[in-house]
């Protein structure tokens, strides 16, 4: 069923309001209980104390504004089904991250987390065919499905290493996506995206540098599994397979640039790609000489080029495609290069 564009602006304005009017008080509880990221070892770009618990916020806006939303509008069980069969992998991993919040999780837990809400997706996904590009081969869906869920689900989480960068992100593809939904008459895709992207640009208010506050694991995960599950089941409207595949890689282009080059970097020192470090793109522009606060806008506006790249492979009678899906590829390489070639630390 169609969704206006009043309906949009409204789930938009409320998460906003909601997630920004939530998160100083998470900060405030985050405070209380000493739910704190310390400075304590080298990776650490801060120097004091900055309070968890943002991510807290952000899973309670958008599931409480998705719900409430579904109710509002001529209720049905199948949609609330559908509703939660997205929501829920991702409520269940960001109590996974929360509890890491508070715990400190080995990376071990997490990586099992991960795959085990990436294998209940592809079920649900090929069970109910949603899967947005499928190959008809139901064993390669359910193993790209599972690693497409891992595989962005740690780079989102990779790439909360900077006041304000996995938010604004996070933000810039949930929006190109919604257009995308929109446009392709995918309303569901386009509804859910618009509340996160209302919810992360409410959190960022607080996140922007210097963070008063950080989403911590828990909206980091949140946030990673449900963008991932979002756009793989987003079904392009062009019947190119190529353009279709590469579509949702060019909406999350630049968290994926991050965990390839922090990864590389690491194997090539010979350390564990789990392991933090200053060797993230945030890092390695700050070594550049730019200010936090401008590294976070660069890789903005790298993230809304790609949204941009990704809008218009997808438009429909558009005879440059390939062009621009071979220009996003050259400047990703030459991204990847000389990020990878800077000092590491």
């Amino acid at each position: 069923m169609a969704i206006s564009q009043v309906d949009y602006f409204f789930l938009f304005v409320i998460s906003y309001v909601l997630v920004g009017l939530l998160t100083p008080l998470m900060r405030k509880i985050a405070l209380a209980r000493g739910v704190l990221d310390r400075p304590n070892s080298a990776h650490k770009s801060h120097k004091n104390p900055v309070p968890y618990l943002g991510g807290v916020a952000i899973i309670i806006g958008v599931v409480l504004v998705s719900y409430i939303a579904l109710i509002s509008n001529k209720f049905t069980w199948s949609n609330f089904w559908l509703a939660t069969s997205v929501l829920g992998p991702a409520v269940v991993m960001g109590l996974v991250g929360l509890w890491d919040d508070l715990k400190s999780l080995n990376p071990l837990p997490r990586f099992i987390g991960q795959s085990i809400a990436g294998l209940v997706v592809a079920i649900i996904l090929i069970l109910n065919d949603n899967i947005g590009n499928p190959t008809g081969i139901t064993v390669l869906d359910a193993a790209i499905t599972v690693l497409w869920i891992v595989g962005i689900c740690n780079s989102i989480n990779f790439f909360d290493n900077l006041d304000g960068g996995a938010a604004g992100t996070v933000a810039i593809t949930a929006i190109s996506l919604t257009y995308l939904a929109i446009t392709g008459d995918q309303y569901f895709i386009a509804a859910l995206s618009i509340v996160v992207a209302g919810s992360t640009l409410g959190f960022l208010i607080w996140n922007r540098a210097p963070a008063r506050i950080y989403m911590g694991d828990a909206g980091a995960l949140f946030l990673g599994i449900l963008i991932a599950t979002l756009t793989i089941r987003f079904k392009p409207s062009t019947d190119n397979l190529v353009i279709s595949f590469a579509i949702p890689v060019l909406l999350l282009a630049i968290p994926i640039l991050d965990t390839t080059v922090a990864v590389l970097s690491r194997l090539r020192r010979k350390v564990s790609p789990f392991q933090g470090g200053k060797d993230h793109l945030s890092h390695r522009l700050v070594r550049y000489g730019l200010s936090r606060k401008v590294a976070a806008i660069t890789l903005w506006l790298l993230s809304a080029l790609y949204g941009l790249f990704a809008v218009l492979v997808s438009l429909q009678n558009f005879d440059y495609e390939f062009l621009v899906l071979t220009i996003a590829l050259v400047v990703w390489i030459s991204l990847f290069a000389l990020f990878l070639n800077t000092k590491d630390e």
